[in-house]
């Protein structure tokens, strides 16, 4: 079958078997390839769904530029999508986040602007005060031109591409028994759609959040640490507004992983079960595999493995 275009590419990733990694432990863990995807991101997805639906509801109008904030994964979903529909896009990222986004977003046409980070800030390490900057210029340009902003952390369309894509083929590929779902939050909008849709077919399965150790937004809000970490894409240290508190009732917790666990967990995947994927993917395994060894011994645990590894060549990651 020849495809329309890479548009027919986005969704139906792949799942596969981590049991190289899981090993003597009891129980399996299952990743779904998100980074399968033209962009190489889950946000491809995520892009898709906030386009299409802007355009049904008319928000969007035909050559009406689109402007957003991004770590680099949404806005090379929104290059791609916006490219192939006929929308100027318009990318702010900090200077924080690796080259390799905004090489990619530029690759696919979009126009990048690059925002300075804050003086006590990290290259590598986009804090929430980054985000700020980022923001103030993403809605100036949004002014200036006219332009349909995205809004990712807030625009509802985010959590829909998790309930209705990829929690449902989840839910048609795996036909063993899933007790838990595990994944990082960035927007929180794919972990709270997934989890919604989940917990409606598995009432009894446990989902539960990953933050960086040092950026305890919802896992300890009385010392949510210095904000300053490595696992670049979320760990903002913000109330997320994608998590409002109805959706907060069907999180079972949350679990904390250092940026050495994730990078560790990150190198594994490749080593082990020659799978090349990201920062926010060794978190996700990293946090599997705490609950493997402990409450969830013999269990099916599900995490989503967000971006490739190729995004990171310039970090010390790899």
């Amino acid at each position: 079958m020849v495809l329309r275009n890479a548009l027919d590419l986005i969704g139906n990733t792949p799942v596969v078997a981590l049991d190289n990694i899981t090993g003597n432990i009891e129980g399996r863990i299952f990743a779904k390839l998100e980074f399968w995807a033209p962009g190489l991101s889950k946000k491809d997805r995520v892009a898709l769904q906030v386009i299409e639906d802007a355009e049904k509801s008319g928000r969007l109008k035909p050559g009406q530029p689109v402007v957003e904030l991004t770590s680099g994964n949404m806005g090379t979903g929104l290059a791609i999508v916006c490219k192939l529909k006929g929308y100027k896009f318009i990318a702010v990222i900090s200077k924080g986040n690796s080259i390799e986004r905004a090489k990619m977003m530029k690759a696919f046409g979009a126009e990048v602007v690059l925002v300075d980070q804050m003086p006590d800030s990290i290259p590598g390490q986009v804090s929430g005060k980054d985000l700020e900057l980022v923001e103030i210029e993403a809605q100036r340009l949004t002014k200036e031109l006219n332009a349909f902003r995205v809004d990712q952390f807030c625009n509802p369309s985010t959590s829909r591409a998790g309930e209705i894509g990829v929690a449902n083929e989840i839910i048609q590929q795996i036909d063993e028994r899933i007790d838990a779902f595990v994944d990082f939050m960035g927007t929180g909008g794919s972990f709270i759609g997934v989890t919604t849709a989940l917990k409606k077919h598995f009432p009894d399965i446990k989902c539960f959040g990953v933050e960086p150790e040092n950026a305890r937004r919802y896992s300890n809000p009385q010392d949510i640490g210095s904000g300053k970490h490595k696992i670049q894409g979320g760990g903002y240290n913000m109330e997320l507004p994608l998590m409002t508190e109805d959706k907060l009732k069907l999180v079972d917790g949350f679990i904390t992983v250092s940026d050495e666990e994730a990078i560790q967990a990150a190198r594994r995947l490749a080593c082990e079960e020659c799978i090349f994927a990201g920062f926010s993917a060794g978190a996700n395994l990293a946090a599997a595999l705490k609950l493997l060894k402990v409450d969830f011994k013999g269990k099916n645990i599900v995490i989503l493995l967000p971006d490739s590894g190729t995004k990171y060549l310039s970090t010390d990651l790899w």
